[in-house]
């Protein structure tokens, strides 16, 4: 799990997708495809090589289909892929994602676990888990099976690993773990803009405010280039900072935002007590 931003803990993972923009005419041309790829096996056609090209774009489409939303469409996908190969790992990982939004939490865990049974260096379908397991509260849980991610050094999505990493490590209050697994995610990528959000927190919590303020510098740069606008936890972490710097009127900048964007947020009650305290002095 560019995997999402949002105001709470939550971890953003990539299910390696075809892309959003991708059309269902596109997908329909594929499937015509795979029909005459399937069957033509006479005349000297390699039928092995068909088999295999087959497989993964039946996995192909049942992702596409999973990232639209059309789980009947990803679970037909996936049963045909089952036919050629029904010991695939990525199958089975899919099928967990699958289950995993439909709410059969029983049979998505045991999907997961039985893709890694499999293939147990397949990272993508491990992280996939961990997000599961995540969004089930087993934090614990997660963390173990993204600490084995994050050793794939092979693993496209290890920046993004390491930075989950972080997140599971704060709902278990490790505050050190996550400082080492966001600083991973920084130093593999400097645009894991979650990373750099957390650490300013992380760092304003034990006082470092040059450091806190450096990488939220970074956060708002990345912000500005995504064209992504703040939420109420990011202005809160920014009010922090800045009332740490003394900076009265970044203060009542970001103030102001928090105000008029997200007036029935926690963090607006916590700036509100902050200025009750502020006008005191």
């Amino acid at each position: 799990m560019r995997e999402s931003v949002s105001s709470g803990h939550k971890l953003h993972f990539s299910i390696q997708a075809l892309k959003r923009a991708a059309k269902i005419a596109v997908l329909v041309s594929l499937q015509l495809l795979l029909a005459s790829c399937v069957t033509e096996t006479t005349g000297g056609f390699n039928a092995e090589r068909s088999d295999s090209v087959a497989l993964q774009d039946y996995i192909q489409l049942a992702v596409g289909y999973l990232d639209q939303g059309d789980l009947a469409k990803s679970k037909l996908h996936l049963a045909n892929a089952a036919r050629i190969d029904s010991n695939n790992s990525d199958v089975y990982g899919i099928w967990g994602l699958v289950y995993a939004r439909e709410g059969e939490t029983n049979l998505a865990d045991d999907n997961f676990q039985r893709s890694l049974r499999i293939n147990p260096g397949n990272s993508k379908a491990r992280n996939n888990y961990a997000a599961f397991l995540f969004a089930n509260s087993r934090f614990d849980d997660a963390y173990e099976q993204l600490e084995r991610v994050v050793q794939d050094v092979e693993y496209p999505g290890r920046p993004q690993a390491f930075e989950n990493l972080g997140l599971a490590a704060l709902r278990l209050n490790r505050a050190a773990e996550a400082e080492a697994a966001f600083s991973r995610a920084v130093q593999l990528n400097s645009q894991q803009f979650r990373s750099s959000l957390e650490l300013t927190d992380l760092n304003l919590k034990k006082g470092d405010v040059l450091q806190a303020r450096q990488f939220y510098r970074n956060y708002l740069a990345l912000l500005q280039f995504y064209r992504m606008a703040h939420n109420a936890r990011s202005l809160w972490i920014g009010i922090q900072l800045e009332n740490a710097l003394g900076n009265n009127e970044n203060i009542k900048e970001y103030g102001e935002q928090l105000e008029s964007n997200f007036s029935a947020s926690a963090e607006n009650q916590l700036y509100q007590q902050l200025l009750e305290t502020l006008t005191d002095e």
